[in-house]
Order: C-alpha cells, then sequence, then structure tokens
C-alpha cells in the first residue's frame, strides 16, 4: 500500500501529523508566528494544517507550504480555498530538501518532517538557508525519554537514532541556536496520536472492505500498534522548540 495513502488516511482525525494536541498547537503558534506583513514557511506541511491555522490566527500572513506528497498538497489547497485562504497561500509539490525560493522568511516550521532532511541538524541548517534576520523557527522531532531497550529497538529503531532530551538541546544550542520555547509531548499526546493514527487506517479498512488496499491497511494498523504499545510508548518523545539564531560574538 502507497506510503502516501497510508499516512492521508491515518492522519483524518488527527491532521497534525505529530503527537500534538490542539491547545498545543494553538500555545505554539501564538508564540512563533510574527505580527504584520511577514511571511511562514512550512517545509513537510503535508495537508497543510499548520499553514491554515496560522493564517486563521493571522489574516495578514503571506504563507508557503513544500510537500512531496501530491495528495497531500490538492488536500491544502482544497482546504484552503474552502476557507478562502486560496490566495494567500502558496503551495509547492517537491522536495522540502531541494526548495529554494526568492524571498526569506520570518517564521520556518518543520514539525515532524526531519526525515526529509537526514535529522534535526540538517533540518535546521536548512531552515537557515529560508530564515529572515530577527526570524525564527518552530521545529518539532523524536528523542528518547529514557535509553530504548531490546523491545523497542526491535520495533524498527536504532539505538542512535535520536539522543536524549538535554543532549538533543545542547546540540541545537551548539549550533548556533537558541531556545526561546519549547513542548515536551505528553504521554496523552502521544496515546491520542497514536490511536487516532491507528483508528482511522483500521475504520477505513473495515469501511471498505472491496478496496484491494484494505487487507494491507488492517495490518499496517495492526503493526503500528503492536511496535508502540510493545516497543516505543514511553520511550521515544517528541520536543518542538521554538528557535532564534544566537548572535556571533
Amino acid at each position: 500500500m502507497d506510503r502516501q495513502k497510508i499516512s492521508a488516511i491515518a492522519h483524518t482525525d488527527h491532521p497534525i501529523a505529530a503527537p500534538l494536541g490542539d491547545d498545543t498547537v494553538r500555545v505554539l503558534l501564538d508564540r512563533a508566528l510574527p505580527h504584520g506583513d511577514a511571511r511562514l514557511l512550512d517545509l513537510g506541511c503535508g495537508s497543510g494544517a499548520w499553514l491554515l491555522r496560522a493564517q486563521t490566527a493571522r489574516p495578514d500572513l503571506h504563507a508557503e507550504g513544500v510537500d512531496n506528497a501530491a495528495e497531500a498538497i490538492a488536500t491544502a489547497r482544497r482546504l484552503a480555498a474552502e476557507a478562502g485562504y486560496g490566495d494567500r497561500l502558496t503551495l509547492h509539490t517537491q522536495d522540502a530538501a531541494d526548495f529554494t525560493s526568492p524571498h526569506l522568511y520570518d517564521l520556518v516550521l518543520s514539525i515532524g518532517a526531519t526525515h526529509a532532511f537526514g535529522g534535526l541538524r540538517p533540518t535546521l541548517e536548512a531552515a537557515r538557508r529560508h530564515l529572515a534576520p530577527g526570524g525564527s523557527v518552530l521545529v518539532g522531532d523524536c528523542f528518547w525519554e529514557r535509553e530504548p531497550g531490546r523491545a523497542t529497538l526491535e520495533a524498527g529503531f536504532a539505538a542512535d537514532e535520536y539522543d536524549d532530551l538535554a543532549t538533543t538541546v545542547d546540540r541545537v544550542t551548539a549550533d548556533g541556536w537558541t531556545p526561546v520555547h519549547g513542548h515536551v509531548s505528553t504521554l496523552r499526546e502521544w496515546d491520542d496520536y497514536e490511536w487516532s493514527w491507528t483508528g482511522s487506517l483500521s475504520r477505513w479498512a473495515l469501511d471498505h472492505p472491496d478496496d484491494p488496499d484494505s487487507g494491507a491497511a488492517l495490518e499496517t494498523a495492526a503493526e503500528h500498534r503492536d511496535a508502540w504499545l510493545h516497543g516505543y510508548r514511553g520511550t521515544l518523545g517528541f520536543v518542538t522548540l521554538l528557535l532564534r539564531r544566537t548572535p556571533s560574538p
């Protein structure tokens, strides 16, 4: 089953593709969004959930999103048109790592999309190239809440795939960034996200038994649920950081 189709279905009821609740998203955007005639760029925007919420909060915002999932971009365009934001939102169907623009942006977002760049630090390096002077970056990525055990590693992770929270932040600051806000996803946020992910995919499969992908969808949901419950629940964390460039000495 196509990964983009899996993702689109699995995020039906949780369009924020990360373990973040609605209240958390609202607070993060309230802290991060610039006022006035500002530009926002979302690298790995998916179906545009962050972009649409940002434009609702800041009507004069000029926003752009980049994602290589054509169906997700089509969904973002449709939702933006339905909300009346079509003339204020520019969407690009391409790899976020290859995106270039004549503009610099007051806020660069990349939440749960660091895989597109090869990790957190390469994501921040890409964001740096797009950032206007004095701008901010809102980035979200995983970390180890505790040292991963055998069950977590057997769920498909590598021990060196992530660092603990303190080391993660230390490496970010060593690369020339200053955290001005942050949020560590709670276990409840993780559970809500995972139940929604696996539940949406399972429900679709059960509701569409004649679809040729229904069996694969049900199997994927079950495998994901087992990996979560028996593997990484309580071990894999997620942190969202609001960053600004540290002034050079």
